[in-house]
């Protein structure tokens, strides 16, 4: 009896956190109507970094360089996507070329200079705590860097540790 009962709490529980995946990976930053997309803030040893409606940093993974999202699941409730729900992102000067992907659950994702862009659960608006940041997500290695103007990442020799799941 003890076993049905330990199975059975097994299983609530992987549903419970599928569950909190799926509301996370649909969580997602998007700018308020009719404004900007994607703007630039000046951040202390650090340069002109990208940003959100809501001035917060915007992020790209290094696994993600070959343009395919990666950050899905669990890794979404660390790194939100940037998403619109329709149209073309919008950018202040210097931000690069901004496009959109199609993320697995449909969403569409905003990027920029091919670079998939993503918040940081930690931060604030002005901050920029997840430079350098390491994680593993579905046994995936990701190492996550500010998006600067221009196209490039911020210098990551500032790590700032990381985690697992």
């Amino acid at each position: 009896m003890k076993r049905l009962l330990i199975a059975g709490a097994a299983l609530a529980a992987s549903f419970a956190l599928a569950a909190c995946g799926d509301d996370n990976s649909s969580e997602a930053t998007a700018p308020a109507a009719g404004g900007t997309t994607v703007m630039t803030r000046s951040v202390d040893g650090i340069g002109d970094v990208l940003v959100d409606a809501s001035g917060k940093a915007l992020y790209a993974a290094d696994v993600e360089s070959d343009g395919k999202v990666h950050c899905t699941g669990g890794c979404t409730s660390f790194w939100q996507p940037l998403t619109l729900d329709s149209g073309a992102p919008t950018g202040a000067d210097g931000v690069g070329k901004l496009g959109v992907v199609k993320r697995p659950d449909g969403a569409r994702q905003v990027t920029a200079d091919g670079k998939l862009l993503y918040t940081f659960s930690e931060d604030s608006a002005g901050q920029v705590e997840g430079n350098g940041f390491a994680d593993d997500f579905d046994g995936e290695h990701f190492t996550w860097n500010a998006v600067l103007a221009g196209g490039k990442t911020a210098d990551s020799s500032d790590s700032q540790g990381g985690y697992s799941y």
